[in-house]
């Protein structure tokens, strides 16, 4: 009896190949997992960390970069605020622009016109948050390009931003790395106001979008509101898309880590299929014995559940040690436990059930026909 467990014992090279390709296959999943979860951090952190539950942008604007299309004005702020599900109704101005740090070099920053007094100012962490027009807080990441009392100057127009606090956390939004001001700071430089002049006639009355925050943390009726407001309000959830390439990003990768799990899958189900062809004479010697089909089964699926939580431990391991090197650098990784224990969790579920369809054959064996019915 237990032929599948001595296997692990007796046949360690071939069973220690299998592992290696498991294992592999798992430092993969986890690569993968930090590459999603560095794309998420670098193409949306701004917008998860808002304390809100909903945006509201100008209606009929398109998905991709709505942030960057929508124009909504004072009214529609005003008609989201008096709603009875709603908490608080912010204006917020979001604009890609391209500036010059005090050193001359080349600065890319999204612009957030937020009330410095309201929600969307993030939590600083060296400095203060802006309190008069021409100051800026910027994102953590943002410190390796300016220091705080530097001064930045958008291309063209030449207006000055004084780097007055750094935040405590990665605030970005298309990759680029965010910079709150004021919204009359913000309405200038979106209307093409050079610095010194003054800016064309309704400018200091557009915003991007409003920031909805619901009654309880609960999400408002968007319906209802869209309907009183004439916007198009999306959950803040759904707003990520409205991220330059977000939605293309996200559905790259969760394509290429479920065509992983597929073949984990296929390649666990073909080594158990031949294995289980290769000892089909000692499994029909077993059920000659008495041994039952349930029997068998455990014992094989046994052995691929060792094979696999031992492999793919292994791998998780390597992996979390290779993405611990690339965690900080250029590239946009960020290692997670709660997505490399989900694929940890779908490795072993999805090679279980390749082993299981793999092995279901042992139902079958005839013990006369695999011996020989001549012998």
């Amino acid at each position: 009896m237990f032929l599948a467990l001595r296997e692990l014992l007796y046949a360690r090279s071939r069973f220690t190949l299998m592992g290696s390709v498991v294992a592999l296959i798992s430092v993969l999943m986890v690569l993968l997992a930090g590459l999603s979860s560095g794309l998420v951090n670098d193409g949306v952190s701004g917008l998860q960390r808002m304390p809100v539950q909903a945006v509201a942008f100008a209606p009929e604007t398109r998905t991709d970069s709505a942030f960057t299309r929508s124009v909504v004005g004072h009214d529609q702020v005003d008609r989201w605020a008096a709603r009875p599900d709603v908490a608080e109704a912010t204006p917020m101005g979001l604009s890609i622009i391209n500036a010059k740090s005090s050193s001359g070099s080349p600065v890319d920053l999204t612009l957030i016109g937020a009330d410095p007094q309201g929600p969307l100012i993030p939590e600083v962490a060296e400095g203060r948050a802006p309190e008069s027009d021409g100051e800026i807080l910027v994102s953590a990441t943002a410190a390796d390009v300016v220091d705080l009392g530097d001064t930045v100057t958008v291309d063209r127009l030449g207006t000055p931003l004084e780097v007055v606090g750094i935040a405590a956390d990665q605030h970005t939004f298309g990759h680029v790395d965010m910079a709150y001001t004021t919204l009359t700071t913000w309405q200038d430089v979106h209307s093409g106001t050079r610095f010194g002049e003054e800016p064309r006639v309704g400018a200091r009355e557009e915003y991007s979008v409003v920031a909805i925050a619901g009654v309880d943390g609960e999400l408002p009726d968007l319906a209802s509101g869209d309907a009183d407001a004439d916007t198009s309000a999306r959950s803040l959830e759904e707003a990520f898309d409205s991220s330059p390439g977000y939605e293309a990003e996200m559905m790259t990768m969760s394509m290429i880590t479920w065509f992983l799990y597929a073949i984990s899958a296929l390649v666990v189900g073909a080594f158990f299929a031949i294995l289980t062809v290769q000892r089909s004479r000692e499994i029909a010697v077993l059920r000659a014995m008495g041994a039952s089909t349930l029997r068998l089964l455990t014992d094989a699926i046994g052995q691929a559940l060792i094979l696999l939580t031992g492999s793919i431990t292994v791998g998780v391991a390597i992996g979390v040690g290779v993405g611990s090197f690339l965690v900080g650098t250029g590239m946009p990784f960020a290692l997670e436990a709660g997505p490399i224990a989900l694929g940890a969790s779908l490795l072993l579920v999805l090679g279980l059930v390749g082993a299981t369809l793999a092995t279901i054959r042992i139902t079958s064996v005839d013990p006369h026909s695999a011996l020989g019915e001549n012998r």
